[in-house]
Parts: C-alpha cells; sequence; structure tokens
C-alpha cells in the first residue's frame, strides 16, 4: 500500500508539473484529446499500461 500511495503522488506531481509549469500547452494537448477518435485514445492508454507495468517490473524485478 505504501508503495501505491507513493507512486500516486509522483503522478500528481508530473501532472501539476505540466498544469503548473505549461498551462497553456495543458490546455492545448486537452483540446487534442478531445479530437482524437477512442480507438486511438485506447491504444495510447493500453501501451502506456504496458510500458508503466514494464517499467515496474525492471525496478522491483
Amino acid at each position: 500500500m505504501q508503495d501505491f500511495l507513493a507512486a500516486m503522488g509522483l503522478v500528481l506531481v508530473v501532472e501539476g508539473l505540466v498544469y503548473g509549469g505549461f498551462p497553456r500547452l495543458a490546455k492545448r494537448l486537452a483540446a487534442d484529446v478531445l479530437a482524437m477518435p477512442e480507438s486511438m485514445l485506447r491504444v495510447g492508454g493500453l501501451a502506456a499500461i504496458a510500458i508503466g507495468v514494464g517499467i515496474v517490473w525492471l525496478v522491483r524485478g
């Protein structure tokens, strides 16, 4: 549970860097996401999951 909370904290840090440091970029990215087809978002999300699992596996393995 402690590792999960640490990971969630890091996600918030990265999100905060984008929104706090580059608000114009964040708005543009949000608009681009709305224009993308769902299939492209799904593939991107599944790829992010696979990469994340791979990173955790390499670090914790």
